[in-house]
């Protein structure tokens, strides 16, 4: 039994304190249910058999299960469970893929995925006092982003910044600063072009009661030259620094879903498959290398897809550096222009719950437009982890049959 891909949608993927700032998180995950479900009419929401829903925060307004919450907000039947999975970056995909396996081994037939962060609305948590009545000060930690209250028997070289392992990243494998800031100018002249073409107008639904229809972040003007005038933020440029504001991915408020079930499900959901779940890839590297565990995790993928890479038409890896992403088309000698082919996280954005099921959705469509078969979504995950699915086009899955 396999895992199909029905519908997807998503929100439009707001700047940091931007046009979503005003929205909660659960708010904005009940959005992309909702505008996800529009797209299967046919389907009966109480068939839903669970809602499996990622999130990297959980601290704020999520309210720790915020699949849950937002199924809610969303008006499904309170007989449609949910649950929230978190891994970190990754988390709406490995929402898909334990979705996924959940449909293969027959425990479910329909099940809704997605994710959701919103980074603006990440609060200051305070830790307890080991003691009562502590006369110091404390101190209040974000959890916007990165290591927080970190266990001090943690080896100082896995704690470093996300930059900061970047740049690791860099110098290991000679990426230059020019191939970053090209890399980055390519993701904002993509991921513009796609929404003038309308590629993105039936995959992007606008939050009711805000004024953004595009993803607010991308930067149409955006070039090389323009970007080596930034300065670099983890390293100086005596240290030798390359990553910068231009050519990472951005703080981001956002959410997307994704609809799975099984073949048979199509009467239930009232549409045809769009893409089949041929393979599923987990890695883990040093906390430090994060960036670069999306190469094996694309490789186990496709051995168990029982594919090459000489197979793969497109690939949708999702940008949390430039320098990381360079890497890992390094390491699979695939030909860039099959990556990313509508624009990346860079230009897009990167709200860290909802990154995977924007990297899905843009895949399924990728392999329908350009008529090719398997296609690989693969993300990278802090403290050392990698995701990556891949994805069977159902249309040329039917006439190759």
């Amino acid at each position: 039994m396999s895992a199909f891909l029905y519908a997807a949608a998503r929100t439009p993927f707001g700047r940091f304190n931007g046009a979503l700032a005003g929205v909660r998180p659960d708010d904005l995950a009940a959005a992309a249910i909702t505008s996800t479900l529009a797209r299967v009419p046919g389907l009966d929401p109480a068939a839903i058999d669970d809602v499996v829903w990622g999130n990297a925060n959980g601290a704020g307004e999520e309210n720790r299960n915020v699949g849950r919450m937002a199924a809610l907000l969303a008006g499904l039947p309170v007989s449609v469970p949910g649950t929230t999975v978190n891994r970190l970056c990754g988390s709406s995909l490995d929402a898909a893929m334990t979705a996924s396996r959940t449909i293969e081994s027959g425990d479910a037939e329909v099940v809704l995925t997605g994710g959701v962060e919103s980074m603006t609305r990440a609060p200051w948590v305070l830790p307890k006092s080991a003691k009562p009545f502590p006369a110091g000060d404390v101190t209040a930690v974000s959890t916007t982003l990165g290591w927080r209250l970190v266990n001090p028997r943690m080896p100082k070289e896995w704690t470093v910044s996300l930059g900061e392992a970047n740049e690791q990243l860099q110098e290991r494998f000679g990426i230059s600063r020019e191939r970053q800031d090209e890399f980055a100018a390519r993701s904002h002249r993509l991921a513009h072009a796609a929404w003038e073409s309308g590629f993105y107008d039936d995959l992007v639904v606008p939050v009711e009661g805000v004024d953004l229809t595009r993803d607010e972040g991308i930067r149409a003007g955006s070039t090389p030259e323009v970007l080596a005038g930034l300065k670099p933020v983890f390293r100086t440029p005596e240290q030798g620094g390359t990553i910068t504001a231009g050519n990472a991915s951005p703080l981001n408020d956002g959410a997307s879903a994704v609809l799975l079930g099984s073949e048979k499900a199509a009467a239930t959901i009232g549409a045809d498959p769009i893409a089949r779940i041929a393979g599923r890839g987990v890695m883990a590297l040093e906390p430090q290398a994060f960036g670069y565990a999306p190469v094996e995790a694309a490789n186990r993928a496709l051995a168990r897809a029982g594919i090459g890479w000489d197979q793969v038409g497109a690939v949708e890896l999702n940008e949390a550096f430039a320098v990381q992403s360079l890497a890992c088309l390094g390491a699979w000698k695939i030909d860039p222009a099959i990556v990313n082919q509508k624009g990346g996280a860079i230009a897009i954005g990167h709200p860290l719950g909802a990154s995977g099921g924007r990297i899905l959705a843009t895949l399924a469509k990728v392999l329908r437009g350009t008529k090719q078969r398997y296609g690989v979504a693969a993300i990278c995950i802090g403290v050392g982890q990698g995701l990556a699915v891949v994805l069977e086009n159902c249309d040329v899955r039917e006439t190759a049959q």
